[in-house]
């Protein structure tokens, strides 16, 4: 057994220390190591540099430690037991990582606990003592990691049966609030951590409606509690899913309230990242690409399956909110609308395939620049449409006999409940399999190309139309309507994305074949004046928008430290913003196809 201890060294330098006990280290010398990533988060983070200290012991004396490389040390040969002591800095509050202060401490896995090459498979213990001071008095330890012997706090020894599942719990620890509630008899907990109001017992029953429709999708649920870890902040957003918990991190005004009614745009964001995360409970954490299972987190593990992992579970995260009757049928199609408009807004998808940007999510995905609009498309977003479009054409083509939901569940029978990874063209054969239809054209377009997705066609026959329109004003993100849309003429616009400084404007994105990009604008460019005049963000939107279209506007702008002057001619917006019309009397075929996929048990707004 691999024994690690974890003590809070010092909250006011952000500093923990670990102390790892390996009894019968490699006698020619033994290995150790951090991983460069964490599952989930597909780029190289370098975990080791934030390690500030570190050496080995046998018994009381030093033994030589040899750094291999960024994450990896060879610690010489010893005829005993073998002790690493070292100390991590943590102060970066993300899902990702660590963090450590006299309010709390969160911790990530692969931050922390270092591996020990050849032993991977054997069991660890992990022991963890409130720390003394004051300032843990209140404090509670919150993981899903089975316990061994803990106290009522939380706080003693946990076990896990290989290193893998070690760094797969992660760790809250502090003064935060919870509850609890039930799904298919297996307990569920709710960890918030940071100042809120929330409506606990609203938040606690809307995820158990949630939980439970995914559960009832996949047909069991396969393990005996899970975690919800939830950290609060004034602006943030993100999530990591793990074996039997997730991490999550949401801005405050996002949680439910007393008093609330309905489903605010924020809660509805929040429970639609909280059903994102279960999903993974399946899809990924179990049914996982087999490359995954082939290989550790030491460097880049490439597969252009993450589409499937990430994209269906984007489509089904928003699905089961209006499945499971906690948003009504309208609010789920204005996400629909916005992740559209957000897919539409990108040329970027003329340039990259879904299969290209799973692949290529090291380098591009998750290191985008101010050029990602024009060169990248996300296979979260577009990977989300091309599922709700494959889902549609199954049901249409078989009559509502098979459905997307039929293929995750042999999804689940097949690769996850056997712990089998999926190969690169498993998803695509077994799609056919389970359906016995003939869909390669549908993923060589979806998939395999850079063609446009025929969405309004497929919804057309599900009692939804769907109409791209320019977008009123940079607000403007997609929308339901009850009426259907009037065409107006299309104002002109920057073809920019921008951010209000104090006293500028500085371009942040520059579109590609917008007026901006024309122009010679450019990201980092800071706007000062517009024809002379000192204007604000919104009412440069504005003045742009009441010019007539090829009209040239000056522009005074800082590039670096030099002051330039750019001329800029007015382009129409393009018809990149999608509207839905849900109508009041569709056809009857329609409207039934439109409840069987919605399970029609949800009431129609």
């Amino acid at each position: 057994m691999i024994e690690y201890k974890l003590s809070f060294k010092s909250p006011q330098a952000h500093l923990f220390e670990v102390e790892l006990t390996v009894k019968q280290p490699d006698t020619n010398g033994q290995i150790i190591y951090l991983p460069g990533w964490i599952r989930g988060s597909y780029m190289v983070r370098d975990f080791a540099r934030n390690i500030v200290s570190i050496q080995a012991l046998s018994g009381s004396e030093p033994i030589e430690l040899v750094k291999l490389d960024k994450q990896s040390w060879r610690v010489s040969s010893v005829a005993g037991e073998l002790r690493i002591v070292y100390t991590v800095y943590a102060w970066e509050l993300t899902v990702r990582t660590a963090y450590f202060d006299t309010e709390q401490a969160y911790i990530n896995g692969p931050c922390l606990f270092l591996g020990v090459t050849g032993f991977e498979n054997e069991s660890c213990r992990l022991s963890i003592d409130r720390p003394g001071e004051s300032y843990a008095e209140e404090w509670r330890l919150a993981t899903a990691m089975p316990a061994e012997h803990i106290d009522e706090a939380g706080f003693g020894n946990y076990l896990c049966d290989c290193y893998e599942a070690l760094i797969d719990y992660p760790i809250e620890a502090g003064d935060f609030s919870d509850a609890d509630f039930m799904v298919n008899d297996q307990r569920h907990r709710l960890v918030i951590s940071g100042v809120h109001d929330a409506e606990l017992q609203r938040f606690c029953s809307d995820l158990g409606r949630i939980c439970h429709e995914q559960v009832e999708l996949f047909g069991e649920l396969p393990i005996s509690h899970y975690l919800f870890l939830l950290q609060v902040v004034g602006n943030g957003y993100g999530g990591l899913e793990h074996r039997n918990s997730t991490s999550l991190m949401i801005g405050r005004d996002d949680l439910p309230k007393r008093g609330d009614e309905g489903v605010t745009t924020g809660y509805r964001k929040l429970l639609a990242l909280c059903s994102h995360e279960y999903f993974h409970l399946w899809n990924v954490k179990r049914i996982t690409p087999e490359v995954f299972l082939q290989q550790g987190t030491a460097a880049e593990v490439y597969t252009r399956q993450l589409w499937i992992f990430e994209g269906i579970t984007s489509y089904y995260d928003e699905l089961i909110l209006v499945r499971s009757g906690v948003i009504e049928r309208k609010a789920y199609f204005e996400m629909m609308a916005e992740t559209i408009t957000r897919v539409m807004r990108n040329s970027g998808r003329h340039k990259q395939t879904l299969e290209e940007s799973s692949f290529d999510a090291w380098t591009k995905f998750y290191k985008q620049d101010e050029n990602a609009p024009n060169a990248i498309v996300s296979y979260y977003a577009k990977g989300a449409l091309f599922a709700l479009l494959l889902d549609l054409s199954i049901r249409l083509q078989s009559d509502n006999s098979c459905s997307l939901d039929d293929v995750m569940r042999e999804m689940w029978q097949r690769y996850g409940r056997r712990s089998v990874g999926v190969p690169e063209d498993g998803f695509e054969k077994l799609v056919v399999e389970v359906t016995s239809l003939d869909l390669q054209p549908l993923f060589d377009l979806g998939v395999r190309s850079t063609e446009e997705l025929p969405l309004a066609e497929i919804l057309a026959e599900f009692a939804v139309e769907l109409h791209l329109l320019p977008a009123k004003s940079s607000e403007d993100q997609g929308r339901v309507v009850t009426e259907p849309p009037k065409v107006a003429p299309a104002k002109p616009v920057l073809g920019a994305k921008w951010k209000q400084l104090e006293k500028r404007i500085r371009i942040l994105q520059v579109f590609d074949g917008g007026g901006a990009q024309q122009a010679g604008l450019a990201a980092g460019d800071e706007i000062v004046a517009v024809d002379g005049l000192s204007m604000n963000a919104k009412q440069m939107e504005q003045y742009i928008a009441r010019q007539q279209e090829g009209v040239s506007i000056e522009m005074h702008v800082f590039r670096r430290d030099e002051l330039k002057v750019i001329h800029f001619t007015a382009h129409p917006a393009e018809a990149d913003t999608c509207t839905i019309y849900l109508p009041q009397h569709p056809g009857s075929i329609q409207q039934q196809r439109l409840n069987n996929w919605l399970k029609g048990h949800v009431p129609a707004s």
